[in-house]
């Protein structure tokens, strides 16, 4: 009977230890990171690197963005220039749509 109890405060202090180690006790920063919605800012920012870094896409095109919905605007070259900016801004993080103001001038 005497052991018992020595089994249970082994377990007692060995259940916290393994929860935490589980990734039960606290989140890592990264995994915060993650789940937190992107922010206008940050998303024009992506956008307009992801637009900049793109070799077809020779234009400057203005972006801006309010609660996800990015807006493309300033003039292109050709239809496919518009397509290929819109596609691009679509494949950033937070981007929840893409508006298209942009007017093609050869």
């Amino acid at each position: 009977m005497k052991r018992l109890p020595v089994v249970l405060l082994m377990l007692a202090l060995a259940a916290p230890v393994g929860s935490v180690g589980c990734g039960a006790g606290a989140m890592s920063p990264k995994r915060n990171a993650a789940a937190a919605p992107e922010d206008d800012p940050t998303i024009t920012a992506r956008v307009k690197t992801v637009l900049i870094n793109d070799r077809s896409i020779s234009s400057t095109i203005d972006v801006q963005t309010y609660q996800g919905v990015v807006t493309l605007s300033g003039k292109v070259k050709s239809k496919d220039e518009e397509a290929k900016a819109m596609q691009l801004a679509r494949t950033v993080r937070g981007v929840n749509d893409v508006k298209s103001k942009l007017e093609i001038q050869p």
